[in-house]
């Protein structure tokens, strides 16, 4: 499963996150392609508090042990 998301908040402007299938994962400056398409989603980290909304999924919110401020547009893709 790859992440591909642009916003302020990560290391990189644009990125994608990559999880394999035995749990690790990594980052990668810019988009790596090829690109299937499986949601689009919104992410917004306030303090310790996650909201995101994602096309497939619908709204969530979350909580995180540590303070951030993300806003993030996002594709989940294969």
């Amino acid at each position: 499963m790859k992440f591909i998301e642009i916003g302020i908040g990560n290391k990189w402007l644009v990125r994608t996150e990559t999880e394999l299938s035995d749990g690790t994962e990594f980052e990668t400056k810019g988009v790596v392609r090829p690109i299937k398409c499986q949601s689009i989603y919104l992410r917004f980290w306030i303090g310790k508090k996650v909201y995101i909304y994602d096309s497939k999924e619908g709204f969530k919110k979350t909580e995180k042990k540590r303070n951030e401020f993300k806003i993030i547009f996002g594709i989940r893709s294969l």
